[in-house]
Formats: structure tokens, sequence, C-alpha cells
């Protein structure tokens, strides 16, 4: 099974933004020519992520999703504001391959059972925004955008999403997030190792050497980032040929 490189394209207002621990937000660029020039680099995924859809109450913006799609060739997962079943099916059908649930199942769980029961497991990422209890001893989901701490244990929610029927766990670590110091590679293999369904690591990314550990010491399935990808720090190219080098098995 390869490992995967997944740039995000956080999005608000239209443009792709980056923040540091989901504040602080600065533009990055249009979402839909950011995502052809990673189609064309090597990634093996993209992500967007509508960051402020929930929190403000509305739903993803589906035109953007359109675009973007007809954009690219690369698996495309959509997330943000995604509540109902009605919801995911109008993502897909505006032309993303999967689609990510977050606060909503979260506040529902059910969500997911019935979006599996209708679309397929393998449609469905969970998205996990997780944040390190004040004392150390678990790990708690936060939803609303990293806004409310629900003191929910994130491995218990992990499994209870994928014994639902969620196909892919996307996990955030917000304390990292942004931070470029690594991602928690606690979090990631404690979640890697519960479930038997990929996980994709997120949030602090700062170097190469960081997507190695996150694809092995981690156990991720994926890596993702953002900044460093669209600010060019990084090359996705070069990320693969190096990871390969060090024996991770990756498509280039």
């Amino acid at each position: 099974m390869y490992k995967r490189i997944i740039p995000c394209l956080d999005v608000n207002n239209g443009r792709v933004v980056k923040g540091v621990k989901f504040v602080d937000l600065k533009d990055a660029g249009d979402p839909v020519e950011i995502a052809k020039v990673y189609d064309k680099s090597g990634a093996d995924e993209l992500v967007f992520l509508d960051i402020t859809a929930t929190h403000e109450g509305r739903g993803t913006v589906l035109e953007m999703v359109r675009k973007v799609a007809d954009a690219v060739s690369i698996p495309f997962t959509v997330g943000g504001g995604i509540k109902t079943v009605e919801d995911f099916e109008a993502v897909l059908n505006a032309g993303a391959d999967k689609a990510s649930l977050g606060s909503a199942a979260v506040r529902n769980p059910d969500l997911i059972s019935e979006v599996s029961a209708k679309f397929g497991s393998e449609r469905i990422v969970v998205a996990i925004d997780v944040k390190k209890s004040d004392d150390g001893s678990k790990y708690n989901v936060v939803i609303d955008g990293g806004r409310t701490n629900t003191g929910i244990d994130a491995v218990e929610w992990a499994r209870d999403a994928v014994a639902r029927g969620a196909g892919e766990i996307l996990l955030t670590s917000m304390d990292c997030d942004g931070m470029k110091a690594g991602y928690d590679i606690e979090v990631t293999a404690l979640i890697s190792a519960s479930v038997d369904v990929p996980v994709t690591a997120s949030g602090g990314a700062g170097t190469i050497e960081h997507f190695y550990d996150a694809l092995t010491a981690g156990g991720a399935s994926a890596a993702l980032a953002a900044s460093l990808f669209h600010f060019k720090e990084i090359d996705v190219a070069e990320l693969k040929q190096y990871l390969r080098d060090k024996g991770v098995n990756v498509r280039l």
C-alpha cells in the first residue's frame, strides 16, 4: 500500500488561506489555480476544507468544489459545513471523490452510519481535530474549527466513527497546527494503532523529516500539509523522492 502525500486547501471567502492554530489567516491564492499545480506536481490527493462554514452556519461553497474538481484528475476530498445526508450528496455530485464529516458527526454520530449506508464507507472521511488535555492524560476532540472542546476522548471517538462506517480518519493536532515543529506523533500513533482504516496525519509539518516521522513512527497512511506546499517551502516531488530514498513506499 502506497503512503500518500496530500496538500490541503483551507478555503475562506473563496481564497486559500493558512493560519496558526486555526487563526491569524493569511492569503495563499486561488484554489483552482493551486489545485492545478498540485495535480501536476505529483500530489496523491487533495483535501479542500471550507474552514469557516461550520462556525458561520452555512453550507460548503459548491461552485468552488465544481471548479476545483474540473481542474484536477487526482482524488479530491471536501469538508466543512456538511451537516446532513443531503449536504454530503451535494458535495459528491459537485465532483468530490470523498467528503469529510467533522463537527456534525460529533453532534450526530448516526450521520456517519446514514452516509455509509447510502454512499459506502470508502467515500467517508471523518475529520478529528484534537487537543491534549490540560493534565496531559488524553487527547480531547475539539469541534467548530477548534472553538469548542468537547472533552470526548479522541481514541474512543476514532474507534466509534470507524465502527459506524468511516472509511478514513483525518487527524489534526490543534496544538501543533501551523507551528512547523512536527506532527503530534503520539496521538497519530495511538489512533493509527486503534483503527483498521487509513489515518492521515495533519497539523505541524515543518520539514521533510516530519513527513517521514508521521508515516513511519506515527503509523499514518498519509501526511497532509498546507502552507509548506502553498508557499513553496517544500516541493511535493522532491519530498516524495526523499521518502522513497528513505524506504517509504510512495508513488513517484
